[in-house]
């Protein structure tokens, strides 16, 4: 942002995570628009106009909130949408955090955006405890997890798990907190026959390989010493853990009990749902 631009005064959030994040920052007064799934803060969320989903928002309701500012995700939106919003003139800001690192980056950008030392600061205050976190972590004992994101069964290629690799916020965040990914350097495969090992893989051609998909097999050989099982993407439950229970039987996790719940959100929201995944994570690795 250069001193000639103003600040934004309209703003549409496309991300639930940001949106989250303005309100907390004391820049939600700029919102007029969000998406469906842009539900915290409870309060403060439940009267503002709703634009669709983060995959399919509604530009035409957009536009018409005439919003100085969109923001949005290069990961949770399409392409398609921002081209739109940017094709009729709006302003889009696509953020898109791979690590934790690049999540503060992104809130320093909003902070300056808005040109509001009391964000400013309050970026900060998170930085300061991101450092401690990250010293934490480094001394304490590794814990080889999987964590799966998502779950499909009945297709021809039989059950299957999607999971993160290093090259993810949720990856850097574990990682940085003393988690071990057990699929850190699994790369996705096209198509989903080849990701399970059944066919040959072809060139992705540009696509995301971030998010491999794995069968029951991969997970057992990989043996993790935990399982977390969150609750978004994909609302992984009780019923879930039990099956993977029989599922993965006689890895060190299944052997030991530590199949572990967690709230998805401290996992993906990339913003300062962040502060709470700090006290939290540690204890869930660790416990």
């Amino acid at each position: 942002m250069t001193e000639t631009e103003a600040v934004p005064q309209r703003v549409v959030s496309l991300v639930p995570s940001v949106t989250e994040s303005l309100f907390v920052l004391g820049l939600g007064e700029s919102l007029v628009g969000i998406t469906e799934y842009c539900v915290q803060p409870k309060d403060r969320v439940a009267s503002l106009p709703k634009v669709g989903g983060t995959k399919d928002p509604d530009t035409d309701t957009i536009l018409a909130l005439r919003p100085d500012l969109v923001i949005a995700n290069q990961e949770e939106n399409t392409p398609r949408a921002v081209e739109t919003l940017q094709s009729a003139g709006v302003r889009v800001l696509v953020q898109f955090p791979c690590t934790v690192d690049q999540a503060l980056e992104g809130m320093y950008e909003l902070a300056a955006l808005f040109r509001n030392q009391n964000a400013m600061l309050g970026v900060e205050s998170l930085a300061r405890a991101v450092d401690y976190a990250r010293a934490a972590g480094e001394t304490s004992p590794r814990v080889r997890y999987f964590c799966p994101i998502w779950y499909a069964q009945g297709a021809p290629e039989g059950e299957w798990w999607m999971v993160f690799n290093h090259e993810t916020y949720a990856g850097d965040l574990l990682g940085m907190l003393g988690g071990e990914n057990v699929f850190a350097d699994r790369q996705r495969r096209y198509p989903l026959s080849a990701d399970l090992g059944q066919a040959d893989p072809q060139d992705p051609e540009g696509r995301d390989t971030r998010y491999p998909r794995v069968g029951a097999a991969e997970v057992r050989a990989a043996d993790p010493d935990l399982i977390l099982l969150p609750s978004e993407p994909y609302g992984f439950g009780e019923d879930h853990a039990g099956q993977l229970e029989s599922a993965l039987a006689g890895t060190k996790a299944v052997e030991s009990g530590r199949i572990r719940q967690v709230d998805g959100s401290l996992l993906t929201w990339h913003g300062v749902r962040l502060a709470q995944a700090l006290r939290v994570l540690p204890g869930v690795l660790q416990g």
